[in-house]
């Protein structure tokens, strides 16, 4: 996420100060995103030293100082928002990873791995679907932000269901390739507990 590019887009609608525009950055993303105040005002040194934003004079420094967004920092923006990410290479995934060495340490079978995930994962989107029933109805940016994880959850579940079809697939042809003889005899690990919700996955979690 690309806080500096945030930060240009809240400033385009009119002068803000650092509090105000990290609450208002927490606000249009739904609340699942928190950042602190300290990287605001990092980040807002930063494109002031790029001349992609300017501040009030020294003199009014404090809480209350106001930053607005120069006609660089509007051109900086409408290019951000323009350009397409990298997505030309395949990111360095560490679900994709852990498959993949899975495939060959030794007393591993890697379709209990993915099984593993997989519960993980699906235990999320039910959190999340959760959030979307209670609360992102009633709340645009939250969510287009819940519709989005949930599409991206249920990509990463179908990709290890593919997975585990195409690993099954080849060990009905060469069953020594993929499993080693003694991983029935190593236990299962546990699966992952869910990392910390954020404040509105909190309330609706509580709210059940």
């Amino acid at each position: 996420m690309s806080v500096r590019h945030a930060l240009l887009a809240l400033l385009s609608e009119g002068p803000k100060y650092g509090l105000q525009l990290r609450e208002e950055f927490e606000a249009r993303t739904g609340e699942v995103w928190p950042l602190n105040v300290g990287q605001v005002y990092t980040t807002l040194q930063r494109l002031e030293r790029d001349g992609l934003v300017e501040s009030d004079p020294a003199e009014q420094d404090g809480p209350q100082k106001g930053f607005r967004i120069t006609m660089p920092g509007a051109e900086e923006l409408a290019r951000w928002l323009r350009t397409p990410p990298d997505l030309g290479s395949p990111p360095r995934d560490e679900l994709v990873m852990k498959v993949l060495v899975a495939l060959r340490v030794p007393g591993t079978d890697v379709r209990d791995v993915i099984q593993v995930h997989r519960r993980y994962l699906v235990e999320l989107m039910q959190q999340w679907t959760r959030i979307k029933e209670a609360e992102a109805e009633s709340d645009m940016n939250l969510a287009l932000v819940v519709d989005a994880e949930l599409f991206r959850l249920d990509a990463v579940v179908r990709w290890l269901d593919a997975a585990d079809g195409r690993i099954k697939r080849a060990a009905a042809e060469t069953p020594d390739a993929i499993t080693t003889e003694d991983a029935k005899d190593v236990p299962e690990a546990a699966a992952p507990l869910p990392p910390s919700l954020p404040r509105r996955r909190r309330r609706a979690e509580a709210g059940r």
